[in-house]
C-alpha cells in the first residue's frame, strides 16, 4: 500500500500543474506625486484619470488604500502594447512589453515598460512606478 502511495504522489504532483495552472503577470501600480513627492490623489488633485489600450478598450483601474492606483489584467500577451494615460492633470503614453514563459505552470511576464511624456518623471521604485508630474 505504501509503495503505491509513493508512486501515486508524484503523479498528482506533477498534474496538478496542468491546464488548470497559469501564472499571471505581475500587476502594475503608479504612484501619482507632484515635484515635492506629495501625493496628487490624496491631496485632491488628481481626481479624474483612465487608462486606455491601443485599440480603446479602457483598463479597468483599483485605488488603493494608499492611493496609488493598480492597472488590472495587463501584459497576458505576447508582444508590445501601447497604453495612453489621461487625467484632469497631465496626459502620457506608456509600453507593455510581456512575452509568454514555459515552465512548471504556463504564464506571462512583463519585461518592461516605457514611458513617453512631456512634464513628467517616472522612479521605479520597489513594486510601483513613481510618475513625477512637474
Amino acid at each position: 500500500m505504501r509503495k503505491i502511495l509513493l508512486f501515486l504522489l508524484p503523479l498528482l504532483l506533477f498534474s496538478a500543474c496542468g491546464e488548470d495552472c497559469y501564472n499571471a503577470p505581475q500587476p502594475i501600480a503608479f504612484k501619482f506625486v507632484d515635484s515635492n513627492d506629495m501625493n496628487l490623489i490624496t491631496d485632491g488633485t488628481l481626481t479624474n484619470y483612465s487608462v486606455k489600450e491601443e485599440n480603446q478598450t479602457n483598463i479597468q483601474l483599483t485605488k488603493t488604500n494608499d492611493d496609488m492606483v493598480i492597472l488590472e489584467n495587463v501584459g497576458a500577451y505576447n508582444g508590445t502594447k501601447n497604453y495612453t494615460f489621461t487625467s484632469n492633470i497631465k496626459n502620457f503614453t506608456f509600453t507593455i512589453q510581456s512575452s509568454e514563459f514555459k515552465g512548471g505552470c504556463d504564464g506571462f511576464q512583463i519585461n518592461k515598460l516605457t514611458f513617453t511624456g512631456i512634464g513628467i518623471d517616472v522612479k521605479d521604485e520597489n513594486g510601483y512606478y513613481k510618475i513625477i508630474f512637474q
